[in-house]
């Protein structure tokens, strides 16, 4: 049985019966119920754009510390190109000028990497993508380095072995520049009485001085000869040869190898010769030089004009 209530109608002015069963009761409760399910979710969707959940707070913060920590290796990226990048220049400016070698072309330092781009990448992603790329590409470059100091590595033994083997002293000591009697050109030969070229310089130091080799090498013969009397022949590989005459005696045999400043012999008359002296030659590839352009190890400019002018006076050789 329904419940009945009255209320006043103020229209009437009479208290009127309201009938009140239970449909209308649950209508009333499902009419505030719906109204309050809605008041609710919109006032969560308010709350969830301006505040936010607790997975997204610590996600936040990841990546805020994965920002910084992205941070401290970009600078330390940077200033590992910087050096890189000096250490390049160095080696094209410096290194390879010193050893005769082309500078390396931009297009092979500069071996980047790179790839497609992700669709829909995080930031965790793009970050640490940004940070593998440059860390990648200065790994290449510094692969080219390493690859480049191999070769000057290489190209400096080289040029080691060239510069010890290269005729580079006096073969006698000559240290007041007194020694050379006669320099490289036509002179008039002592004995045979007329003018030829004199391939080499005469040194007309005391009998028994010690000879040195003036540059590293292999002896290529060691024997007598009737011109040049006790003689030695030095190979010294990269096309120079050195021929040392006349000694009183020769203390290697062929085959032998020697430095620069080792003794080879001593000062003597031996051959074709008028007077105590040395008659030193330099060959290159096979062709008599002037061995006198070849003594800057043991010259500066005044010495060296200095023995010029010396050597020169002397018409007649010794040989």
């Amino acid at each position: 049985m329904a419940k009945v209530d009255y209320i006043y109608n103020p229209k009437t002015c009479r208290y009127e019966p309201v009938v009140v069963n239970s449909q209308i009761v649950l209508r009333r409760l499902s009419r505030f119920l719906s109204i309050s399910f809605m008041i609710g979710v919109m006032a969560l969707l308010v709350f969830n754009a301006n505040y936010p959940s607790v997975d997204e707070t610590l996600l936040i913060s990841k990546n805020q510390s994965l920002k910084n920590d992205w941070e401290v290796l970009d600078k330390k990226l940077e200033n590992a190109d910087r050096a890189l990048v000096a250490l390049e220049q160095t080696d094209d400016h410096n290194y390879r000028v010193i050893l005769d070698l082309e500078p390396l072309a931009q297009s092979v330092r500069e071996a980047g990497v790179g790839g497609r781009e992700k669709e829909n990448a995080s930031i965790q992603y793009l970050i640490i993508k940004k940070a593998y790329e440059k860390a990648e590409k200065i790994k290449n470059r510094l692969d080219i380095e390493i690859q480049s100091f191999e070769q000057l590595d290489k190209e400096l033994a080289y040029k080691e072995r060239m510069w010890a083997s290269r005729p580079a002293i006096q073969p006698i000591s000559n240290t007041d520049l007194t020694y050379l009697h006669t320099t490289y050109g036509m002179r008039q030969h002592p004995i045979l009485g007329y003018w030829r070229p004199h391939r080499g310089l005469d040194f007309t130091a005391p009998k028994g001085s010690p000879i040195y080799a003036t540059g590293d090498g292999v002896i290529e013969e060691a024997h007598y000869s009737t011109s040049f009397g006790n003689v030695v022949y030095i190979d010294h590989n990269f096309g120079f040869e050195t021929r040392y005459a006349h000694m009183t005696e020769y203390i290697v045999k062929k085959g032998e190898k020697v430095k620069r400043g080792q003794i080879i012999g001593y000062v003597g008359n031996s051959g074709l010769s008028v007077a105590t002296h040395l008659h030193y030659e330099i060959l290159f590839k096979g062709d008599q030089i002037n061995p006198i352009n070849f003594f800057q190890r043991d010259l500066n400019n005044k010495e060296y004009e200095k023995l010029v002018e010396l050597g020169g006076i002397a018409t007649t050789s010794l040989d």
